[in-house]
């Protein structure tokens, strides 16, 4: 995003010619395949993200 792209959240941003992707970091993605208690935990931490912070998702995945 620093070469004209916009941040957004949940891992979500923009690149400068409006294209859309997002960044899903291997922790989230390993607590969803656990599933359950851990794997909600960790998503919902993750939707209040608009820079992604691996530890706190870890956190939440422990609960």
């Amino acid at each position: 995003v620093g070469n004209g792209g916009q941040e957004s959240v949940c891992g979500w941003c923009k690149d400068k010619w409006g294209i859309s992707w997002q960044i899903t970091p291997r922790v989230l993605t390993d607590a969803m395949a656990a599933g359950g208690d851990e794997a909600k935990r960790a998503f919902d931490a993750m939707m209040t993200m608009v820079k992604i912070d691996v530890a706190a998702i870890e956190t939440a995945r422990r609960g």
